[in-house]
């Protein structure tokens, strides 16, 4: 089954049928970033291009859904993590609390270690204007929020390779990380199939 695309905060569901009529009708991509992760590398848009990605925004202090969203992310983890077409990535909304020495102990204490999942950390202003945005991670309520505001969201976002949304789950709950997974690999067999034509 063909994924939606979603191009405005409310995450109106868009079907299309060939990626030409979407190229056309979708226009919103996630934007330009720079970031750096828990090994002190640079991340950036550059290193999505071409790639399916999931993204999610947590804390290294949050005691409520963030330690559930990682757990959840891991169950992500181990079916991608020796694949060069996935990058995960986990931007920290207390990025002024979450250097990259904390960030490094965050992920020892939670065993990430696939090289293609980053926790990121960098600019407050250009983290929370990419969350709501780019990835319109609070949906219509965080959309036009000011940045200041504090991000907290439960939602993964799940990114094809021409940085399009093409979907939005509740990290908290399993279900929808199974359902997740089983979405990025339909992207996976969508874009090989493009390939192939």
């Amino acid at each position: 089954m063909k994924l939606p695309y979603y191009n405005t905060p409310d995450f109106t569901p868009q079907f299309y049928t060939s990626d030409k009529d979407a190229t056309e009708n979708i226009t919103h991509q996630i934007a330009a970033f720079g970031m750096t992760d828990q090994h002190g590398n640079k991340i950036t848009d550059a290193d999505i291009e071409g790639k399916i990605h999931i993204a999610n925004f947590i804390f290294t202090r949050c005691g409520s859904i963030c330690p559930v969203m990682t757990k959840h992310m891991k169950m992500v983890q181990e079916v991608f993590k020796n694949n060069n077409e996935v990058v995960m990535l986990s931007f920290s909304v207390t990025p002024w609390m979450d250097t990259v020495s904390r960030l490094k102990q965050y992920a020892e204490e939670n065993a990430i270690t696939a090289n293609n999942w980053h926790l990121l950390t960098g600019s407050k202003s250009e983290i929370y204007t990419l969350a709501r945005q780019s990835y319109f991670a609070e949906e219509d309520l965080g959309f036009s929020k000011d940045s200041t505001d504090f991000l907290h969201t439960e939602h993964i976002l799940l990114v094809d390779k021409s940085k399009r949304i093409r979907g939005i789950y509740n990290g908290t709950l399993q279900l929808e990380i199974e359902q997740l997974i089983e979405d990025i690999n339909t992207l996976k067999s969508d874009t090989t199939n493009q390939s192939e034509r």
